[in-house]
Order: C-alpha cells, then sequence, then structure tokens
C-alpha cells in the first residue's frame, strides 16, 4: 500500500463512520506558542480539545503535516525523521473509548482496510498509578474484539499516558496498537521495548482527565479522543520495508542524491548515514518553505531551524563528494512527490528553490573556510591524551570564521573528539565581558539589593525570559542581570535587534500573567531532578547539589536563589524601555515596573 493509498483509504473509512474531512493546517502553530512548529496532529484542535464547538461538528478526520527537531542528531539512522505526516481522527466530546477502540481495531484488520493478520498486533494500555486508575475498561474492550489476554499489556506513564503539553490542562491515558514485524526480539521483548521486534502503528489517546496547578487531576465532563497515525512508519510495515527510506516517499531522492554524486546507497553506514540525513533535511526544508507561513532561513525561531537544516544537509553533501549546491535540484523531485497531495508547494515552487540555491551558496562560503582551519587544528589535537577539542578553539571557529558550534561537534564526532561546549561558553562569556568593556561600564550581575522593588523586577525577569523564548524561540537563554529597585536589566542570547512587534509581544506576553494573578511558588530538589522537570537553568552554571526551584502559575519554571513575590499581582505594569546590542551574539533589554508594587 502506497502513501496516497493510505491517505485516501484512511479519509474514507472515517468519513464513512460519519467524521467530517477538515483540512491539514500549517507547521507553524496558532495555539500553542512554546513551540516553533506543530508537533503533532492535535495542535491546531487545542481549542476544540479545550472546549469551543469546531464548526465542523464532534466527529473529525484529518491529515496533518509535523515536524519534530528534538532529535535532530539521530536523524541519519534507518527510522528518524524531522517531517512526517499524521493521520488523526477526533472525537469531541461525543464518543470515547469503546467505539474509538472498536474503529481502530476495524481499520487495521478489516480487508476492506488495511487487511493486517489479527494475530500479528498486540496492544498497550495505563497501568495506573497512586493518581489515576488502572485503564481496565480499555483492556475489556480489545478483549472483546478478541485480543488475547497474553496480547494485552499494562504499562506505565512513559509509555501509555499522554499531556498535557503545558503545566495544567487536558491529558489521559492511551492504548497503542504494536505490529509484530517478525524480527526476532529480546527475551524481555514486548511492545514498547526497543528491539526491533513489535513497532507501534496506531495510538488512541483518551482526554478524560485535567491536571491541575496543584499537581491533581480531575475527570473532565467533556471528554475527547485524540488518535494518531504517521504515515511513513505505517506503508513501511504495510510494505514489509525495514526502513522508511525503503518507501516510495524517499527512494526517487536517494536515487538522484546517487546520481549527481556518484555515491551509491547501501555501500556502507556511514554513506547510508549521509544519504539519509540530505534526504529527510531538504524533504523538511521544502516543506517549511512551502508551508502557507512559510519564511526564509534567518538566526531565529523557524527560521533558524530552516538554515540549521539546510546546512547540515549541505555539509553531508560535501561529505559525498558534492562541491557545488544541489538541494534545489532533490527539491524539485520531492515537489514531484508532494505536487498533487500539497498543491501549495507547487505554487511556492519557486520561491523554495530560490531560497534554498541562495541559503546553500553561502553556507558552502562559510563551510568551505571553517573546514579548511579545523583540518588546521587537527594535527596538534591528534597530539594530545584527551580526545576534546578545547571550548577556547570552538569559540575561535564560531567568532572568526562564523562557523556554528554544533557543525564543529559533528566534525569533531566524525573523528573521534568531542566539544568542550562549558569551555565554549566560558570562551563566549569572557568575548562578552571584553566587548563590555568597551561601554566603559562593566556589568554587574545580580540584585542591588532585596527590597519590595528589587524582589518585584526580579520576578518580572522571569516572565521577560520565558516571554523572549515564545516570541524568539528556544535558542534564548540568559546572559546575565542586574536588577536596582529602578529597573532590570537583562542579557540574553539572540543575534538580531528585535523589532517593535516582538517588543510589543514581549510585554503583552508578561503582562497577561501579571494580569493572570499567578502564584509563585518553589520547591527544593536536585539540580538533575530540576532539569529533568523542564526548570530553565543557566547553560554551563555550576549549582549546588539541591537547587530551588521557582514556579509562577503554569507559565515559568526556573531553577533560582530568589527572592520573589508572592503573587505577580503584585508586580503592577510592565513596560520595556530600551532594547539594544551588549556583545556579540547578545541582546540586553532594560525594563521598569510603573505601578509600585502592591498587595493582592
Amino acid at each position: 500500500m502506497t502513501a496516497n493509498e493510505l491517505r485516501k483509504k484512511y479519509i474514507e473509512f472515517f468519513t464513512s463512520k460519519r467524521h467530517a474531512e477538515i483540512a491539514g493546517k500549517s507547521l507553524i502553530p496558532e495555539n500553542d506558542p512554546t513551540v516553533l512548529f506543530t508537533t503533532a496532529g492535535m495542535h491546531p484542535l487545542v481549542p476544540y480539545i479545550l472546549g469551543e464547538d469546531h464548526p465542523a461538528g464532534k466527529r473529525l478526520v484529518d491529515v496533518q503535516k509535523c515536524i519534530r527537531t528534538g532529535d535532530i542528531e539521530a536523524v541519519g539512522d534507518s527510522s528518524h525523521l524531522t517531517f512526517f505526516e499524521m493521520l488523526g481522527n477526533w472525537s469531541l466530546g461525543d464518543y470515547f473509548k469503546k467505539e474509538a477502540i472498536e474503529m481502530s481495531w476495524e481499520f487495521l484488520t478489516d480487508s476492506r482496510w488495511l487487511g493486517i493478520n489479527p494475530e500479528k498486533l498486540a496492544v498497550t494500555v495505563f497501568a495506573g498509578d497512586d493518581e489515576v486508575p488502572r485503564d481496565t475498561e480499555s483492556a475489556e474492550y480489545w478483549k472483546s474484539l478478541g485480543v488475547p489476554d497474553d496480547r494485552i499489556y499494562f504499562l506505565g506513564r512513559e509509555d501509555n499516558w499522554w499531556g498535557p503539553p503545558g503545566a495544567t490542562g487536558p491529558c489521559g491515558p492511551d492504548t497503542e496498537m504494536f505490529i509484530d514485524t517478525g524480527i526476532p526480539g529480546t527475551p524481555e521483548s514486548r511492545p514498547g521495548v526497543s528491539d526491533g521486534k513489535w513497532l507501534e502503528i496506531w495510538n488512541d489517546v483518551f482526554m478524560g482527565y485535567r491536571k491541575n496547578s496543584d499537581g491533581t487531576y480531575s475527570e473532565m465532563t467533556r471528554k475527547c479522543v485524540d488518535t494518531g497515525m504517521g504515515i511513513e512508519r505505517t506503508i513501511t510495515i504495510l510494505q514489509g520495508k525495514k526502513s522508511v527510506y525503503e518507501t516510495e516517499l524517499f527512494v526517487p531522492v536517494l536515487a538522484r542524491i546517487a546520481e549527481i554524486s556518484g555515491s551509491t546507497y547501501g555501500s556502507g553506514e556511514e554513506i547510508d548515514r549521509s544519504f539519509r540525513i540530505i534526504a529527510d533535511h531538504v524533504r523538511t526544508a521544502t516543506f517549511i518553505l512551502g508551508d502557507e507561513k512559510g519564511m526564509a532561513p534567518s538566526n531565529l525561531g523557524q527560521g533558524y531551524i530552516l538554515r540549521r537544516l539546510i546546512r547540515r544537509a549541505s555539509r553531508h553533501g560535501r561529505k559525498l563528494g558534492l562541491e557545488k549546491p544541489f538541494l534545489s535540484e532533490l527539491a524539485a523531485v520531492i515537489l514531484t512527490i508532494y505536487g498533487d497531495v500539497y498543491p501549495m508547494l507547487r505554487e511556492k515552487q519557486e520561491f523554495i528553490l530560490t531560497e534554498l540555491e541562495k541559503e546553500e551558496e553561502k553556507f558552502l562560503h562559510t563551510l568551505q573556510k571553517g573546514e579548511h582551519e579545523f583540518e588546521k587544528l587537527l594535527p596538534n589535537l591528534l597530539k594530545g591524551e584527551k580526545r576534546v577539542i578545547p571550548g577556547r578553539l570552538a569559540f575561535k571557529l564560531y567568532d572568526t570564521f562564523g562557523f556554528p558550534v554544533e557543525i564543529t561537534q559533528e566534525l569533531a564526532e566524525e573523528h573521534g573528539f568531542s566539544v568542550d561546549i562549558p569551555g565554549f561558553e566560558e570562551a563566549f562569556r569572557k568575548h562578552q565581558e571584553r566587548s563590555k568593556m568597551d561601554e566603559n561600564q562593566t556589568f554587574k550581575g545580580g540584585l542591588a539589593d532585596h527590597s519590595e522593588q528589587t524582589t518585584a523586577l526580579h520576578t518580572a525577569t522571569h516572565l521577560l525570559h520565558k516571554a523572549l523564548r515564545m516570541v524568539l524561540g528556544d535558542h534564548v537563554a540568559q546572559k546575565g542581570s542586574n536588577i536596582t529597585a529602578e529597573r532590570l536589566r537583562f542579557d540574553f542570547s539572540h543575534p538580531e535587534k528585535m523589532s517593535r512587534e516582538q517588543l510589543d509581544e514581549v510585554e503583552r506576553i508578561v503582562n497577561h500573567q501579571i494580569e493572570r494573578s499567578l502564584d509563585v511558588q518553589f520547591s527544593t530538589m536536585p539540580i538533575e531532578e530540576a532539569k529533568k522537570s523542564g526548570a530553565m537553568a543557566l547553560f554551563g552554571e555550576k549549582y549546588d547539589d539541591i537547587v530551588k526551584v521557582y514556579s509562577i502559575g503554569d507559565f515559568s519554571k526556573e531553577v533560582c536563589g530568589g527572592p520573589h513575590v508572592e503573587n505577580t499581582a503584585q508586580l503592577g505594569h510592565f513596560r520595556i524601555v530600551k532594547e539594544q546590542s551588549s556583545s556579540q551574539g547578545v541582546r540586553r533589554i532594560k525594563a521598569v515596573l510603573e505601578t509600585a508594587p502592591g498587595k493582592r
């Protein structure tokens, strides 16, 4: 079954079950400012999951474009992708577990649809814990369909719980469907164990709970179903392929890479890895450029991710012997594969091809200089006992030649080295300090005192930090702060001057959190636990083993020593006074609270 056939069958099946077909949305999310791209099919539907009425009704079906770049370094193996298509069917307060499970089973096993042998399928359900009970209801529905007890597995939150996407909101247990690939597994083999024997093919999420700000869960009266089936993975399984790169979505791209490079896919793991990275990244870049809200490469937000994908693909092309820009040739193949399914790609064809070529030419110039300098460093590095590239050298490549540190890391890994990232950050900080001296004023970090006004402004920096990451992207990190009773100064990593619109949006977000009257709370925990919980911490900073983590409602969580106000309502109105350069790659904001901090 091809990808086009799977899309068609999925839509046909669920429209026959009274689901309204809706169009997939942009890769740039409208309803979740905490992420750069739409990472799941549910993102565009969040308002309706939370209670709004959808104009198409309570039963929906769609195909949604998604991008996940959190594990971009893993791309290059046989399965990881940055762009993928997600098939989804939705119940917004209509049917729940029974109907969702029955429809999933029918689509998977009925000969009119996918026709998978039921004996090859196994399922997992939520095992329950101290907060939410065991999902025996779903298990009983699976049994009623003929799934035996020994192919129903009860697993914990790590495997069978979804959400919420933030600190609070809708969430619930899920049930996942797995297919036996026929690959011999380990003695511990079961669904959820990554040994190649069992592959997940579908996931039904039962959003029947809401997580509250105090960490407890309450049942929702309006319960929803959110399901997801990845097209690339599913057709790989249905076609009996070992890898997504063996399907018709990638084979023509790999063939074109081989044609223009003279290399052969399948001739060695390192060569194959470069083929796969190029194919994946140029596909994702094509979809970003061709999106409804598509943008050109830049140094911030989605544009920075796009730039990184293009540059990584370009560098792996050079490893295959491609010295001239080639990505636009591959994009033309991708437009042929997807043009009928996504007409927007063809409408923006000229823009896509032009931007790819411009960006690649720009990067090749940088790459040639940077790689040459890296090669000059190698002989001395190889003489040393430690296989670590000092941070000062990595910073020199970045500062002098514009060579991205992530590319230095890749080059280092290929030669058996690692990069001293804390040392890189330290060199970066020292460079900042030297630049600041030119202003004839040394930047003094920290708080001038612990007065009520200074404490309020310190709390406001937490809101500012999070708001900047929402508006500019996750590359924003605190590089220093200086707070008095009159104003705050906050330094953060960002390569470009902020626009008036961006500054206005940051102000709006901060003031909205103040108006929400969010409680400010703290807890103590080990630093590693704090980082795992999602708390922001300064990169490279040395912390005690046990730290304080301050949470501002459901909005912000940071490792910090305090002091802070008890509630954001005490802050008054936040206003940015000035935004300016602090040093290369670092911006500075000065801001005030215009009304005096007061009581709740």
